[in-house]
Formats: structure tokens, sequence, C-alpha cells
């Protein structure tokens, strides 16, 4: 029993990086006790035109479980794959806690009154009495999205599995969407999510896709 137990431990000993979830959460849960009144805010012009739509909230809470099952997947099939993606995305995580520590910031996005009674406002309003309107930018329900989707993209394994690789990119841009229909955040929070996201890609994919194609020329020279 005790061998069997050691062998899983290893096999799966690249789990030692979800440990960073702890710091997250504790560091997370400490900015939104603290930054409540006081604080910056992140306001354009162009969000004032953007309607509030509930129905969105369905693809918001889909990114729960979009996140977890990528990780999830990864973990199991592909560590190298699992390894980038959770750089990607806990690197972000922090960066998005730095700024919201030395410069916190908020809004007054959120309708006061809601036009409509329904399930989906039921389901806002539960997501707004324990998801303060601080701690915005970048969006890391934005950030993580396309994180997790580039992580598909750039699969192997999941080269041949096109449904799958298209519902990705329709979840994520859902997710990205109703970030701002739910006055979640701003538009300055997606357009930062973005910009980090396109970093982080060349950091972490882009950098080694590089050095893997130059591997490959210097292969076929040596060859030839």
């Amino acid at each position: 029993m005790g061998g069997r137990l050691k062998d899983l431990l290893y096999r799966y000993r690249h789990g030692w990086i979800l440990s960073y979830m702890l710091i997250y959460l504790v560091w997370f849960a400490y900015l939104e006790r603290t930054v409540t009144r006081r604080f910056h805010v992140i306001h354009m012009a162009v969000d004032d035109y953007i309607p509030f739509v509930e129905l969105f909230i369905v693809p918001y809470l889909l990114w729960f479980g979009y996140v977890a099952v990528a990780i999830v997947y990864f973990f199991f099939k592909d560590v190298q794959d699992y390894y980038k993606l959770c750089i990607f995305l806990f690197v972000g995580m922090t960066v998005f806690l730095v700024v919201s520590t030395v410069y916190p910031n908020g809004h007054y996005l959120r309708p006061r009154v809601f036009e409509r009674d329904n399930i989906f406002v039921d389901m806002v309003k539960a997501l707004q009495m324990v998801d303060t309107p601080t701690n915005l930018f970048p969006s890391i329900h934005v950030y993580n999205s396309i994180g997790v989707h580039i992580s598909v993209m750039q699969s192997q394994r999941l080269k041949e599995k096109k449904w799958i690789r298209r519902s990705s990119f329709v979840l994520m841009l859902s997710i990205i969407a109703a970030t701002m229909f739910l006055k979640q955040h701003s538009v300055f929070d997606v357009i930062t999510g973005c910009v980090m996201g396109v970093v982080m890609y060349t950091l972490v994919y882009g950098i080694d896709y590089q050095t893997s194609r130059k591997r490959v020329y210097e292969r076929q020279y040596r060859e030839i």
C-alpha cells in the first residue's frame, strides 16, 4: 500500500505548482476585505454605452469550470502543456495581485436597479454579494480565458479535436464579453487583460516555439 502511494505521488509530483493557489486565495481575500471605499476609479467612456445583459452570467460562471477542466486535463495528459498553462496563469495572477495592492482600484458601473426580474438577474445579485466591484485590472477572467484557449490551440493532443478548439474559442469570447455586459469590468480591464495575455503568450509559447524551429533547422542543416 505504501509503495503504491509513493509511486502515485511520484507520478503526479508536478501537482506541487498548484500550491500557488493558497497564496493567491489568501492574498486576494485580503484585498477584497481592505479595498472597499478608497480606490482609484476605473472608467472609460465606452463603458456607458454597453448595456447590462444578465444572460451573460452563464458564460461568466462557466469560466471557473473552463479553467479547472483545462488544468486537470493537462495535469493527466501532458505535463509540459500543464506547466506552460500554470506558468501562464499564475504569473498573470501574481501581476494582478501586485497591481491591486500598489494601485487599489474599483468601479461604479454596476446597475443600482435591475429593470428585469428573472433567474439570471438573481444569479447576478448572488455574484455581486460575494464579489466586490474592486481589484479589477488586468481582468483575470479575461486573461485566464485567453491563457486556457491558447493552451488548447497549442496542444498537440487536441490538434485534431476541432470541436474542442472551436468550442473553446466561442467560450473564451463569451466570457470576455460577459465581463463587460455584466458590468463586472470596465473595457480598460479587458484591454489590459488582453495585452498581458499577448505578452505572456510571447514569453511562454512564442520563445519556446522559435527555439524549437531553430533546433529543427539546425538538425536539417546537419543532415545536409
